[in-house]
């Protein structure tokens, strides 16, 4: 009897190219001088085309994995695209800046491409343990990343406490499991959904496995009172990691939630709800209020980036196919606005990352036009501004909000993104408004990082002006989750 059958490798290419790529990276390390380990890097990036390309024969495969542990449906595809247009940008925006700082390249691109495997196997997994075990995969390579400037205490000031804490909440999780495990006899979802919906079994020990489980994933979101470690983290790992981190480990948990919330979980009605609905509100409102008072613009975009979980945790509050399309379609606007901002902030801050105050770019627009407007445009989607994604972003996640009753969760959601409006103007105010000579304009942006900035403006313009086909592909991933 084998283990497996061809159709199921076929349903996890994508993890596996990026694996094998992910190796030979570290196998040719040792052999390239040091003036040439950027064709690492670009190594790496053939890797996260190749496993785009085999994302659409996975997609074409369909069905379940071993033994049901894995699907190869909508949403999971959907997520892994997200989680390759993550991490090319990455790779992109990072091969000069490890160069500039000496940094070493071969474990960098390493940890990129198993970090991204482990987020791949997070949305893909439809039981428990398999999702523990690429949460475990994603967390060790991004607490690396995170203290990846050896020499810089603030780099391991990061990459412990992420550690520390991050350690704790995967505690909470897995002993969520446990008690799932201990209570119905099953790790899988499908199955674990059939039993919960009849409803004498859900007894006071399942309501505390779902919440132990929240918390494991909510350590992960950012969302309050588990975002303790954001603004921290954020600001002690190199730029591009903070870029890697904002989005991908995010994108990951929110995947996870929605198929162990409106899945697994999915007939816990008024209890998975309102823990839903109250994260979402302190969230937004934790997230904006903090990052007005801030002057380092990483700190700045850290809680920005806890606002913006607030977010699309009211299109999950919002559930059924309309909200989850949504959450799809505004996890891949931010992934173009937050990477591109992080990217763009790596450069500009120079070597060591010195310039990272709002005050040192105080007239940016005046000696460097180009990278002023493209610094603009990815803060005014993140503010929501229309003919941008982060507008379409928030007008779906909203009008679902709105379609399930959820008015009062909309009127706080509406009014935290017309706060956010004035922090982000802060930077674009200091860019065109103020006199003076700016620090970052010294700084020349290589051009990998200018494609990356490219995709991103472009992506961002796109996804705002033409959003139907990302929209249509957002409601076929959001089909019923098995």
């Amino acid at each position: 009897m084998t283990l497996f059958r061809t159709a199921d490798l076929v349903r996890i290419y994508p993890e596996l190219l990026l694996t094998g790529f992910g190796i030979l990276v570290m196998i040719l390390d040792p052999f390239l001088p040091k003036e040439r380990k950027t064709l690492l890097g670009w190594l790496a990036l053939v890797g996260v085309l190749a496993a785009g390309g085999s994302a659409v024969r996975t997609s074409l495969a369909g069905g379940l994995a071993f033994g049901g542990s894995v699907a190869a449906d909508g949403f999971s595809v959907y997520f892994i695209y997200i989680f390759l247009l993550v991490a090319g940008l990455t790779l992109l925006g990072s091969m000069a800046y490890l160069e500039r700082d000496h940094i070493p390249h071969g474990e960098f691109y390493a940890l990129v491409l198993l970090g991204t495997v482990g987020m791949c196997f997070m949305a893909a997994s439809t039981e428990l343990i398999m999702i523990f075990i690429g949460l475990e995969i994603s967390s060790i390579s991004t607490y690396i990343l995170a203290g990846f400037k050896r020499r810089d205490r603030f780099s391991n000031e990061a990459s412990f406490k992420y550690f520390l804490l991050g350690s704790f909440a995967t505690a909470f999780f897995l002993y969520g499991i446990a008690f799932v495990y201990g209570l119905t006899g099953t790790t899988n979802l499908m199955t674990l959904s059939q039993y919960m919906a009849r409803g004498a079994h859900w007894s006071a020990l399942a309501r505390v496995a779902m919440i132990l489980m929240f918390v494991g994933l909510a350590f992960k979101l950012s969302t309050v009172p588990f975002q303790i470690w954001t603004p921290d983290v954020y600001q002690g790992a190199p730029a591009p990691v903070t870029a890697f981190l904002s989005v991908g480990p995010k994108a990951a948990a929110f995947a996870v939630l929605i198929r162990i919330f409106l899945g697994g979980f999915g007939s816990g009605g008024s209890i998975s709800f309102w823990v839903i609905w109250l994260s979402a509100v302190l969230t937004m409102c934790l997230g904006n209020l903090a990052a007005i008072w801030q002057s380092n613009v990483k700190r700045l975009l850290a809680y920005s980036s806890i606002a913006h979980a607030g977010y699309v945790l009211v299109g999950v509050a919002a559930g059924g196919v309309e909200g989850t399309a949504a959450v799809l379609y505004y996890l891949t606007a931010y992934a173009l606005m937050n990477v591109g901002a992080f990217i763009l902030i790596a450069y500009l801050a120079g070597p060591g990352e010195r310039w990272t105050n709002v005050d040192d770019y105080t007239g940016l627009a005046y000696e460097r036009p180009g990278v002023a407007a493209c610094l603009t445009v990815i803060l005014l989607s993140l503010a929501g501004i229309p003919t941008t994604a982060g507008f379409l972003g928030k007008f779906y996640i909203f009008r679902a909000a709105i379609h399930s009753n959820l008015i009062a969760l909309t009127i706080v959601g509406v009014l935290n993104s017309v706060v956010s409006v004035y922090y982000y103007f802060r930077i674009i105010i200091a860019m065109y408004m103020r006199e003076g000579k700016s620090q970052a304009a010294q700084v020349t942006l290589p051009w990998p990082v200018k494609a990356a900035l490219a995709i991103s403006v472009f992506g961002i313009f796109y996804l705002g002006i033409l959003p139907n086909w990302f929209v249509g592909l957002a409601r076929v991933g959001a089909s019923p989750l098995p």
